[in-house]
């Protein structure tokens, strides 16, 4: 294993931190700024829709971007510019200037999501066994991180301007010092000279090679359904416990950093469980996990229990997403379209989700309504009996670092790379 091969891996995780902190920053003080602006609490609901849009959009073009830049070009322009958005959104001094700040931060961090989780499966090839899982893992300490600087921000008196300002200014250098540490993505597959005469198949034979497999769209229902139930428990854990179980506020705060902690051990764990278990067992046992956590808190008579719940859910759910996305890495030969595509589909389940537990909460009760999510879990068990059940093996790129001596040294360095798929 190559020096910049860990470079890269350490590069990748710390992308992922970077882009949770970011994201993280902006949920936490959220709040604090629509206090500022007066903002009711549909006014927060658009903006969080304009920011969820503006994220499914970059996705789209997301496709047609890295086939042409790579993940690592992606990231070098995509995460200054999320962190120059997100000062936008702190400086915002009406709510149409808000969502319109909103709509800006998410396409940038849009762009962010999926190249990083392109370029952690161009490391993923490279590196000769599974190490998605803690990229994301990443995100989790990421997210944390803001929580906690948020808190010592507000207890140190700092204004919501200054703490978002400072977040921004340290995290443009960082994203620029990690772009050097990124790899290429692969090369895409050439095709041969088409002759005259056959031009137009060889279009055709073009528009074929463009088109996606089948199975990334299989991963991107899998990735909905799991992003749907992570939506489902930061939007809604808190009013169910007060509201359904009558918590105190104290208490029902205690709900989304618990169900963070699940995930965060899960993920740590699932690069060596995948080794052992193989993607597809594991994703259908995540999703049975999953519903029968999700329906033991909404079965539970006390709030201890719905809590205790809350982590189980998190440790069931956690490794759902990265695999899947890391399986769409490896259905085609360039994974950042394939990757695109499966985020995109997850995003629309993280909007989708507060909204259809919304409308049923209203026509019967939220306990009811959470019960999606239990039925999100199934649907995920039963998707993974579709995945191929056998082992791809993959060529992966030489690493190329910016040292010349190097770069000649690691195109004789080659690993095979077996992942479960």
């Amino acid at each position: 294993m190559t020096r910049a091969l860990r470079k890269a891996r350490h590069g990748a995780v710390l992308t992922f931190v970077l882009a949770g902190l970011m994201c993280g920053t902006f949920t936490v003080r959220l709040p604090a700024l629509a206090d500022r602006l007066h903002l009711p609490e549909s006014a927060v609901g658009v903006t969080l829709l304009s920011w969820g849009i503006g994220a499914l959009l970059a996705m789209q073009l997301m496709r047609v971007v890295l086939a042409r830049i790579g993940s690592r070009g992606v990231l070098r322009a995509a995460a200054p510019l999320c962190a120059a958005s997100l000062v936008l959104v702190a400086f915002a001094p009406s709510f149409p200037v808000l969502a319109v700040a909103a709509v800006l931060f998410g396409m940038a961090f849009g762009a962010v999501d999926v190249g990083m989780n392109a370029q952690g499966s161009a490391v993923e090839r490279a590196y000769g066994r599974p190490v998605m899982s803690g990229m994301h893992a990443g995100w989790c300490v990421g997210a944390i991180s803001a929580g906690l600087i948020g808190t010592a921000a507000i207890a140190l008196g700092l204004s919501l301007t200054a703490h978002i300002l400072v977040v921004a200014l340290l995290s443009v250098p960082a994203a620029l010092a990690l772009s050097r540490l990124h790899l290429p993505d692969p090369a895409p597959e050439t095709a041969p000279e088409t002759a005259p005469e056959t031009d137009e198949a060889g279009r055709a034979s073009a528009r074929a090679r463009r088109r996606l497999p089948g199975v990334v769209y299989l991963l991107g229902a899998v990735t909905f359904a799991g992003f749907m139930v992570e939506g489902v428990v930061a939007d809604w854990n808190g009013l169910y416990l007060m509201g359904t179980l009558h918590a105190s506020e104290a208490v029902a705060a205690l709900g989304y950093p618990v169900f963070e902690a699940g995930m965060l051990l899960a993920r740590l764990a699932g690069d060596r469980l995948r080794g052992r278990y193989g993607a597809r067992g594991l994703i259908m046992f995540s999703g049975a996990a999953t519903a029968l956590a999700f329906l033991a808190v909404i079965s539970a008579p006390v709030t201890v229990a719905a809590v205790a719940g809350l982590f189980f859910i998190g440790l069931s759910v956690a490794t759902i997403s990265p695999m899947a996305l890391s399986l769409a890495g490896t259905a085609t030969r360039e994974p950042g379209p394939a990757i695109a595509q499966a985020s995109a589909m997850g995003y629309a389940g993280l909007l989708l989700g507060p909204v259809v537990i919304g409308f049923l909460s209203a026509a019967a009760s939220l306990r009811v309504a959470m019960g999606v999510a239990v039925v999100l879990g199934v649907v995920i068990a039963v998707a993974a009996r579709l995945l191929p059940a056998s082992r791809t093996e993959i060529i992966p790129l030489p690493v190329r670092s910016a040292s010349k001596d190097e770069d000649e040294e690691n195109e004789d360095k080659m690993v095979r790379l077996r992942t479960a798929a």
